[in-house]
């Protein structure tokens, strides 16, 4: 496999949108924004395999304290070969001095993620105001 990770914001709407749709999110029905949000993100991390996108993530944060991790994907056929663990290592890479590293796990992912170092926020509940309908 020839797998590549990387920092940067080069990404075209149609690969994205085929990752979003194939893991059945709903931001995919919003294709200009979600360009616009993943562009604008402190950073973007990507995943590709002979230069097709196969995963993408990205970090919102203050650039001194806090890190939220609100969008993190793997292209369903290519799930559990490491690509989403290459994503996330990478990113906390740039962001391991920092107080906080947060994302909210849905329970599909929840495993993942804290095999990734991640635990429970003490007594903390996640709360949002959401138009999706995908969770």
């Amino acid at each position: 496999m020839n797998l590549k990770i990387s920092l940067d914001s080069d990404i075209e709407t149609d690969e994205v949108i085929e990752i979003y749709k194939a893991n059945n999110w709903s931001s995919a029905e919003k294709p200009e924004l979600l360009i616009s949000a993943l562009r604008n993100s402190d950073s973007l991390v990507t995943a590709r395999i002979s230069g097709k996108l196969v995963g993408i993530g990205n970090a919102l944060s203050d650039g001194y304290l806090v890190v939220y991790y609100p969008h993190m994907l793997v292209h369903p056929e290519h799930q559990g070969k490491g690509i989403g663990r290459a994503m996330i290592e990478c990113l906390q890479q740039k962001y391991k001095s920092f107080h906080q590293q947060i994302l909210v796990a849905d329970y599909n992912a929840i495993e993942f993620y804290k095999s990734a170092g991640f635990e429970r926020a003490g007594k903390t509940e996640p709360m949002w105001i959401y138009s999706g309908n995908d969770h």
